[in-house]
């Protein structure tokens, strides 16, 4: 198939894939297996296996349990034999909440925020139907479009790459009233990440992510940038558009400048601020960056969060000397 055979040329010196030639695959299936077929290649030595497979609990030993998953260590604390439980033994329930604002219809590098932003989104969906997993969608501008409740089943994972698929159509962004109704919508408590630019007034978002943090779900930011928005290195005066608004404005980049990056600046201070203080995870990602470390961030997040809990749970069996540690991480059923 010519995708197939596109897929070398895609590689960059270091081994990931070029985005732009990622792009030029128009099935956005075919470039979310191309991403995760990639980055597991990558990953021969690596300790990351995956969503389902990260250490979450403990559990009390009983006859007929494979002994190579006892904790020889928790036993010599507490006299007693415990089992590591897995998240595969409850499946991970991910939902990924996609911006479809006209603001992310942007794009200096011959694709746009959109199209990364839809990939990326689509590289997880594929990643987490290659483990078992569910996954759901929820699309959104001022408002929120598409729902598709999180599941793992025959025929769900292209139903969602079809909601997907579908172009950016909405107006102005607006983060708080969407994830309200996400928060309202999801009943379990699952993993949530959402994939948008982030450039909306942050009003009312601290209070939106405290309400589905608060509810259990573990929460990652992914705030996708191009990299013309982040450096802002035009030269020439030109006549700018609002891709929302559609309002035009001429405008000299050399005075303007300096007034850009200080507001870009403290925009993007006052996101960290929000999520520092959730204890959410921001992963900022410019679209000339491969898919594959965006894919490996976030696994690496996940996997310092289960170390964290893994650490306060050993400690609350070893002060307890017994009885099973319901501390979990990640976010399964």
């Amino acid at each position: 198939m010519p995708d197939d055979s596109a897929t070398p040329a895609t590689r960059t010196t270091a081994g990931w894939i070029d985005p732009a030639a990622l792009m030029r695959i128009k099935n956005l299936e075919m470039r979310a297996r191309v991403v995760v077929e990639g980055f597991f290649t990558g990953l021969h030595r690596s300790p990351f296996h995956g969503f389902s497979v990260e250490f979450t609990e403990y559990r009390q030993y009983t006859p007929g349990d494979d002994p190579r998953y006892l904790d020889w260590k928790l036993f010599a604390r507490s006299d007693r034999y415990y089992i590591k439980r897995f998240e595969d033994e409850t499946n991970l329930r991910c939902h990924l909440v996609v911006d479809f604002s006209r603001s992310m219809e942007y794009g200096s590098l011959g694709y746009t925020k959109a199209d990364y932003g839809r990939t990326l989104a689509a590289t997880l969906a594929y990643f987490l139907h290659s483990q078992r997993d569910a996954a759901g969608l929820a699309t959104f501008h001022d408002r929120l479009l598409d729902y598709l409740p999180a599941r793992y089943r025959p025929g769900h994972l292209r139903r969602l790459m079809l909601l997907l698929d579908r172009p950016p159509d909405g107006a102005a962004t607006s983060l708080v009233k969407p994830l309200e109704r996400v928060a309202e919508l999801l009943r379990k408590r699952g993993v949530v990440v959402v994939v948008s630019d982030l450039l909306a007034p942050l009003e009312g978002l601290s209070e939106q992510l405290a309400a589905l943090t608060s509810r259990g779900h573990e929460v990652t930011l992914f705030q996708i940038l191009d990299p013309a928005e982040i450096r802002f290195e035009f030269a020439d005066p030109a006549l700018f558009v609002d891709v929302e608004s559609r309002r035009e404005l001429y405008v000299d980049p050399q005075q303007v400048r300096g007034e850009y990056l200080r507001r870009f600046e403290n925009h993007q201070r006052a996101v960290q601020e929000v999520a520092d203080r959730l204890g959410i995870d921001l992963i900022r990602l410019s679209t000339d960056r491969p898919l594959e470390q965006a894919l490996f961030d976030y696994l690496q997040g996940r996997s310092r969060r289960g170390r964290t809990v893994r650490r306060r749970a050993m400690s609350g069996a070893a002060s307890a000397g017994g009885g099973a540690i319901g501390n979990r991480a990640g976010g399964g059923k």
